[in-house]
Formats: structure tokens, sequence, C-alpha cells
């Protein structure tokens, strides 16, 4: 089935003057007509348990598998206050050893077996409080409540500074990014980090002699709404699911407010999935789909899901266990949300005994609900931080490979030039430089400027993947002699959100949630680049020379490392390992280097081994946050202070 989507004004003004991001939604759009093609064909619960389990083992194959540590939870209760209507308990614990989770414990002040209800955060600073007066009503009402603290939340931060009181990578939803791009690149899903907090916080709820544990319920908004949805789909002791503002279908998302790296599974549409694919995997609990009217998780998206998902559970004779409901106001949880939730909270796993309504009682001051002395984690002794987990997986599941499987890897990626026609176009020609456009394959075309010579005869060539500096490194080449490109791999300028440090990580986001992989595009744009500079009748096709900076100059390197055609490189600035993005909690535009697994394989140099005799000038090797490395290894070149580039283009070009 289709589905008419509303689609905001100005989604629509930034989509039209974005090919990149329109070529990939066409492919998105293919991909889930596919998936709805499959549904059709679903008819029985014979059918239904089949997609179920098929599509359960690709969440989890998509994430990279959960964790195996089934060690102590070691929780410990580091203060407690009552008040006539509940008690909070503030509980500190280990999801991986020495990997700490905070949370606030809510309870009914009387002893009983009590139904259970995990609250996760959205994505605010402020965590676990976020939850607080929902939390605090469903004690009031005769549940336990655990509000906990996701990573880069609450007391939970991963790059906090003391000196100024907060972190400095930015919103929570940055440091999720942070670790995003670290996990795929070794082959996993960051989201597996945060459904095993989720998991070891219903394990601790079990433990508990106050909480029945056959009657668990979830709740959360935003990327609280997300980790509700994870949970539910692939825990079992959830009995009942009430997420908000998240649901929503790809064909709306994909193009608008695309999820963040915990919010987004790898390969999600390539993989024929969906969102109402986290509901139907469940079969039968209960779930509360809730929206808002203003929210960008726009109502329009999420009732495709809700009619997909009410069509699955009638397989079942279940169709009474899905509701949606669309609060007033923007993203959030207004009171009438709120109320909802309890509701259906009390129906589900309370034999439908209790009172809805939002009650008034004695609510803390932020600060009275922090359970760690100093209000963070990475205080507490021997606290490991998100990127030394990931680290430490790394080194466990390393397997390194040689040349030959790289070059297999790039040619699966798609990075070989496949010498097909080529296809451009001079738009506008000035004193000898013409701005051209390229097909680099079917629907996408990139840019670039040519500088030709007035000289005869056939001449060297130097690609530079451009940047602010390479005008005039062009001017100085083509001075002497040489044909100069100025390419201008594939981007999608609209996807900039301009936050720190993060770079197109919407770009590469997307490309991975259809099957791509945006920095093997780009080289491949590189090479559909030397395929128009080896074919002109002035280049000598035996001395094509390329040059890059910063984190392109990696892009450059898996083109040369794939075609022997460009026959020496220079690297400027360049990250000079991709391992070294895991020491720190923060990395600059790691996602425009992000390849799925490569880590596991490979790193930088393994890539200048590949160009064998090649030669390769790599000048001021950096660090992930653009600081040059000293001692990063032979091989490498340091500038002086104020020695130019021209000295480094006179090497390239001998």
């Amino acid at each position: 089935m289709r589905f008419t989507i509303l689609v905001p004004l100005f989604s629509i003004s930034l989509y039209a003057q974005d090919p990149l991001l329109q070529w990939m939604d066409r492919i998105a759009q293919q991909q889930l007509t596919q998936r709805e093609s499959v549904i059709a064909g679903i008819r029985d619960t014979a059918g239904a348990e089949l997609r179920k389990r098929l599509v359960r083992a690709k969440l989890l194959e998509n994430m990279g598998g959960l964790p195996d540590f089934r060690g102590p939870l070691n929780a410990r209760i580091t203060g407690r206050f009552t008040n006539a209507s509940y008690t909070i308990e503030k509980v500190i614990l280990e999801s991986l050893p020495k990997y700490f989770v905070t949370a606030n414990l809510y309870r009914p002040n009387q002893p009983g077996r009590y139904p259970a209800v995990l609250m996760s955060a959205g994505h605010t600073m402020l965590g676990k409080v976020e939850n607080h007066i929902m939390a605090a009503n469903l004690a009031a009402k005769g549940f336990v409540a655990l509000a906990y603290d996701p990573v880069g939340l609450g007391e939970r931060m991963q790059a906090y500074d003391r000196r100024i009181g907060r972190g400095i990578a930015g919103c929570c939803a940055n440091e999720h990014l942070q670790a995003g791009a670290q996990s795929i690149l070794i082959g996993q899903s960051v989201a597996r980090y945060f459904i095993w907090d989720a998991m070891r916080a219903i394990d601790y709820l079990v433990s508990r002699p106050d909480v029945d544990q056959d009657r668990i319920g979830a709740a959360g908004c935003s990327g609280g709404g997300c980790l509700t949805t994870y949970i539910a789909a692939l825990d079992p002791r959830v009995k009942a699911a009430a997420p908000a503002c998240f649901i929503n279908t790809l064909r709306l998302l994909f193009t608008g407010p695309f999820p963040d790296s915990e919010m987004s599974m790898p390969r999600f549409l390539v993989s024929g999935l969906d969102h109402a694919d986290f509901l139907e995997v469940t079969a039968t609990i209960p779930w509360l789909i809730l929206a808002t009217e203003g929210d960008f998780f726009t109502p329009a998206g999420v009732r495709p899901v809700y009619d997909e998902v009410r069509q699955w559970y009638r397989l079942y004779g279940a169709e009474e266990k899905v509701e949606m409901f669309v609060a007033p106001g923007p993203h959030g949880t207004p009171r009438e949300t709120r109320e909802r939730m309890y509701g259906w909270m009390i129906r589900w796993l309370n034999g439908g005994r209790g009172d809805a309504r939002e009650q008034e009682i004695p609510l803390f001051p932020d600060h009275a609900l922090q359970v760690t002395t100093s209000g963070q984690v990475e205080d507490e002794p021997g606290s490991r931080k998100l990127h030394q987990v990931i680290r430490e997986d790394f080194d466990k599941r390393r397997q390194p490979q040689g040349i030959p499987e790289l070059l297999a890897e790039l040619r699966r990626l798609q990075v070989p030039s496949d010498n097909r026609p080529l296809v451009s176009k001079t738009l506008e020609e000035q004193k000898g430089r013409l701005r051209i456009s390229l097909e680099s394959e079917p629907g996408v075309t990139i840019g670039g400027t040519l500088s030709v010579p007035s000289t005869p005869g056939r001449k060297p060539a130097l690609l530079l993947v451009k940047d602010r500096s390479t005008a005039a490194l062009a001017e100085t080449a083509a001075a002497k002699g040489i044909v100069v490109l100025e390419l201008e791999p594939r981007d999608s300028p609209s996807a900039y959100d301009n936050r720190p440090y993060l770079g197109n990580w919407l770009t590469n986001a997307r490309a991975d949630s259809i099957g791509r992989n945006l920095p093997a595009m780009r080289a491949h744009d590189i090479l559909r680049g030397v395929d128009l500079l080896s074919r002109r009748d002035d280049v000598d096709a035996g001395s094509i020379r390329a040059a890059a900076r910063d984190v392109k100059g990696i892009w450059l390197l898996l083109a040369a490392a794939m075609d022997p055609r460009i026959g020496k490189l220079w690297l400027d600035h360049t990250p000079y390992s991709l391992r070294a993005a895991l020491d720190n909690a923060i990395n600059t535009n790691l996602f425009d280097a992000m390849i799925p697994g490569f880590l596991l394989h490979w790193d930088l140099p393994d890539l200048v081994r590949a160009m064998g005799t090649r030669p390769v000038l790599w000048t001021d090797p950096a660090n992930w946050m653009g600081q040059t490395v000293p001692g990063a290894g032979s091989g490498f070149r340091y500038r002086y202070s104020g020695q130019s580039d021209e000295v480094f283009l006179a090497e390239l070009l001998r």
C-alpha cells in the first residue's frame, strides 16, 4: 500500500535544491515499496511468524548483536527520600563492567509486589529528570517506575568539562552521533549499547522483591520513545509499551528529521525494514503510539505505521492492543499524553484498576534527584566511557586481512570507475577555466573546474579534491603547464545542520540506510574525474597526480588504492589512522570517513600499501580533532612555520 504524506514547506524547498538527496530518496522510496509488497503478501499468522523471525534476526545482525556480558549488576542505592505519595531511591548499577548507569526508582510507600514501568529519557541534558512527573505519578498510582539516564544524558555525559559545567560536544545527541560513527567503523550500531542499558535496567527491576516480573512496561518520548520501541521489540519481558514522538514511516523521515545514530539502525531500508517492523516483531503486546500535532515526527507519518500494525495485529485477533493518540502541542509529552500513558499501563499491567488522571503530588528540583556525589559517573572509581567500551569490543573482534581482501572490499563498495561513457558538460568558460558537470553514476552529477593551459601537446594532469585553498593551487599548477581539475564530489548541502565536529553526518546516515557508503561514493566520484582527465587529448594519461586535505584525503586514498592511474598523491593534514578515532569521546568529521566494519580488518596505512610503489606525500598528519600529530610514524612530512603549499605542490608535480 502507498500513503500520501504531508511534508512541511521548508522541507520541500530544501529537497528541491538538493539533487543528491532526491537521488537517495528515490532509492529509499523504491525500497519501501518493495517492503510494502512483502507485507501485503502476508495473510496469515504462519507468514507473520516467519517474517517476525527474519526481522528480529536482521535487526540483531545489523546492530552487531547484543553484548554477551552476564555479570552482576553491582547495584547500590546511594540515597532515598519519601513523601506522602511515593518514595524515590537513587540507584547506580553496572550495565557492563565499570560502565555505570544512574537511575531514580520511584515506588509506592506500602509493601507489596507491583507492576513496573521502565522510563527512558529523550534527548535532553536532564536525562532521567525529564520523566520525573510521569514516574512520580506512576508510583502514586501503584507502579514501580525506573527512570534512568541513557548514555550521554544526565549523569552520563561523555565529554563533560567541569570548567564550564557542561558537555563540550554540544547536545546529548551529538555525543550519540560521535559514538555512532565509532561503532559503525567496527561493524556495529551504537544502539546495541543503549538497548543493553535498558535490558540491564529491567534486570534490576525484576531483581527487586517489590516488582512483579510478569508485569513490566516501557515508556518514553523522542529518543526515549525510540528506546522504548527497541526494548519492547527485543526484550520479551516487556508486556506493554507507550513510545511517544518517535514512531513514523521512513517514507517521510528519510528526507525530514532523519534520526541520529542510536535511533537509526544500520542498513535499515536496504534490509527491507520500516518502523512498523519494530511493533510487528512483537506480535501481540499492547502498543500505544503517542504523537503530538506540532511534532517533526508528524502525525501524518505515524498514521501509515498505525494502520499497518493494526492490520498485522488483526491476523492474531489482537487489534484492540494497538492504539494511536495525537495530543495538542509540539514535540514532547503534554498532560494529555501523560494521562493516556497512565491509562494504558493501568489497563494492561494492573487489570484496569486505577485512575489515569494526573495527580497533584510533591515533586523535587532537578539537583535533588542526582545519584552520584559529583553529578557525573565518570568520577566513580574505575568508570569507563562509551568510547572505551567500543574500543574494547574492537580489540576483541579485530581480524586483520590483507591487500587482496581490501581491494575486494573496495570493489564491493563500488569505488572503481566502471568505464562507462563520460557524460560531461561545459557550463561556463572564462580565461582557460571551464566550469563543468560530470555524471558520476546514473542520476548523480558532480561539478568541477578545469584549468587548461594554452600550450600545445599532451600535458601532466592534477586532480584536486576541492576545498577553500585549491583555487590558488590550481592557478599555480596551470601556470606550470599542468591540466588541473578541481573536483567537487557529491554532497547534500541541505543536510548540514552546523553541529560542532560532526560534518555531514546526516547524508552519511541516509546513504548507509539505503545500502550505500558516502566516502566510497566520493572515492568513485574522484575516479570519474580521473576518467575525464585520462580521456582528454591534451592530457598524458600516464602522468596524473592528485591531492586532498583533511578528511577528504581519505576519499582520495580509497580511490588511489583502487586505481593505478593516480600515479602520485599528496595528502595534507589528513588523519593518519582510523584506529585513533576510538581513543576519545569526540572526533571531527569522522562520519565523512565512516565505512562500516572497515576498521576491523584494515586501517589507512593499508590503503597506502595497496598503492604499491606509487609515492604518497603525506604532510602534517592529523588526529581526529584536526591537530598535527608529531611522531605519527615513518613516511610523514612536517611543515616548518610559514612553509607554503607551493613547496609540496612542486614536489608532487616532479
